[in-house]
């Protein structure tokens, strides 16, 4: 007999996510886009007066994981921060009780623990370079920068 190979992976939806800061702390803006296998689409974000770039990049991700429920999804960061604290790092933080392998308290631990409540088997972790011409990273980068600076972007709701 010979081995099954596990039956391929099919998002019920796909999220960009994105973070952004002017000045670093300073105000920051977040901005997730979820798109359904149906061609919808649905755009979120909003702004904080005083926040860092990477609590922004965790902020979108809890926001997209939230607006997508419990549905197999494939969230897209440009964040390596994100990216390997979520897939790499965190179980070591948990088992050091939220301290790094320095020895160090993990930072912005309360967003990390609403993360990892939310994340799921259904979810599919996917790295894309910033900046690299990839439409709904781009379009999170525009909307998180514009909230950053203190703007109010349109945000698309495509039925």
């Amino acid at each position: 007999m010979g081995t099954r190979s596990p039956a391929p992976f099919s998002p019920s939806l796909i999220i960009h996510s994105d973070g952004a800061c002017s000045g670093n702390p300073g105000p920051g803006g977040w901005a997730v886009r979820l798109r359904y296998p149906d061609g919808r689409i649905r755009e979120l974000g909003g702004a904080v007066s005083d926040t860092t770039n990477n609590r922004m990049e965790l902020w979108a991700a809890i926001q997209g994981l939230r607006a997508a429920g419990t549905a197999p999804v494939a969230l897209v960061t440009d964040s390596e921060y994100l990216l390997k604290g979520i897939t790499q790092w965190i179980q070591g933080w948990k088992k050091r009780g939220w301290l790094t392998a320095a020895r160090k308290p993990v930072l912005n631990q309360d967003l990390w623990e609403e993360l990892d409540r939310l994340n799921h088997r259904g979810v599919r972790w996917q790295y894309t370079r910033g900046h690299a011409g990839e439409e709904g990273n781009e379009r999170c980068d525009q909307i998180a920068q514009a909230f950053s600076r203190g703007e109010e972007p349109a945000l698309l709701r495509k039925d």
